[in-house]
């Protein structure tokens, strides 16, 4: 291989490893595509995701796209939460609230519904504070972007 291919290669190579890494799932920070796992129903007790730190959230269906996210079960209630960044997840929610959620290999169909009520949001928040230890950006119901993820 000529000094001029090599140095070709070198060029491409992460431009391929971001091809490579964003073409599933999400990875670290980097959003990614359609979530891959085993269909699942929604659980009825959502608190087995205590013991889970992050989950991955699919959005958009015509061209899903996905994020990694903290998330909160309280009962047969699941939140994700953006506090007051209308990043590109909360806008396709907002325009489409259908997603789909992966917990470990097992994939969800779920419906998002922003919360509306500070009292809601309240008992969401010292949910949130107990799980990782920090209360959550922006408590204001009205500011913040709480998502509560229902069975379709």
């Amino acid at each position: 291989m000529s000094s001029h291919d090599r140095l070709a290669a070198l060029r491409l190579a992460p431009l391929l490893a971001l091809v490579v890494l964003t073409a599933c799932g999400p990875t670290l920070l980097l959003p990614g595509g359609a979530l891959e796992g085993e269909p699942a129903s929604a659980p009825e007790d959502w608190r087995f995701t205590d013991e889970v730190s992050t989950i991955q959230l699919e959005t958009h269906p015509q061209d899903p796209y996905s994020v990694n996210l903290w998330a909160v079960g309280i009962g047969d209630r699941l939140y994700v939460h953006a506090g007051a960044n209308r990043s590109t997840w909360v806008e396709h929610l907002e325009a489409d609230p259908s997603a789909r959620l992966r917990v470990d290999d097992r994939i969800y169909a779920l419906t998002a519904q922003r919360v509306g009520s500070q009292d809601e949001f309240d008992v969401f928040a010292d949910a949130y504070e107990a799980k990782y230890g920090t209360r959550p950006r922006e408590e204001d119901v009205n500011v913040a972007y709480l998502f509560r993820l229902v069975p379709r």
